[in-house]
């Protein structure tokens, strides 16, 4: 998945590590030596993927967003406050935009489309003292998969079982993250 010129972000995604196939963007996220302000962890498929309170991300390969972020904002941790519900505002904000679809957020971290699972947050920080040193956001969005597990068939879905249609990841994704940061951006300079 290449975002090139495409992208008008100031720091989001200016850094891409992209991998086929791993275990979870937000395992790897966390693993890394090396980061950037605003770098961008991005996956065809997942194995293991993480959700909320330890449960497992089901996905489909090639099929979905898959992605983590990390941000390094040193700031009070007061200012992020809400942060999860800021980041799926955002996405529902730019689905709507592109797609008309209508959707709800679940709160704090799942974005509903007819009482089902669309996508989910996972925002996870790292603090010394009241400082918010790193923060890992991931984000889960099922886009193309048409198909899921027995046990997930009537609590998820997916935009293409939604809107029958196949729709690009690469714009989806480019859309999310010059909103996010246009959001983020304003919560740290308050």
């Amino acid at each position: 998945m290449q975002l090139g010129e495409e992208l008008k972000t100031c720091f989001l995604g200016k850094r891409i590590d992209y991998y086929e196939s791993i275990d979870s963007t937000h395992l790897e996220a966390k693993r890394l030596k090396k980061i950037e302000n605003g770098m961008i962890i991005l996956a065809n498929n997942q194995t293991d993927g993480i959700g909320t309170h330890s449960r497992k991300w089901y996905t489909v390969g090639g099929k979905n967003l898959l992605l983590d972020i990390i941000l390094i904002p040193n700031c009070d941790i007061k200012k992020i406050e809400g942060l999860t519900l800021i980041i799926a505002k955002c996405m529902v904000t730019i689905l709507k935009e592109l797609y008309g679809i209508e959707l709800s957020i679940k709160e704090p971290n799942d974005i509903m489309c007819n009482n089902k699972k669309l996508a989910g947050i996972l925002t996870e920080a790292v603090t010394r003292g009241d400082i918010v040193q790193k923060l890992y956001i991931g984000i889960g969005l099922n886009i193309n998969q048409i198909s899921f597990p027995k046990e997930l068939e009537s609590i998820a879905t997916s935009l293409k079982n939604e809107l029958n249609k196949e729709l690009n990841r690469e714009e989806i994704l480019i859309k999310f993250l010059e909103e996010f940061e246009k959001e983020y951006i304003k919560i740290i300079q308050k």
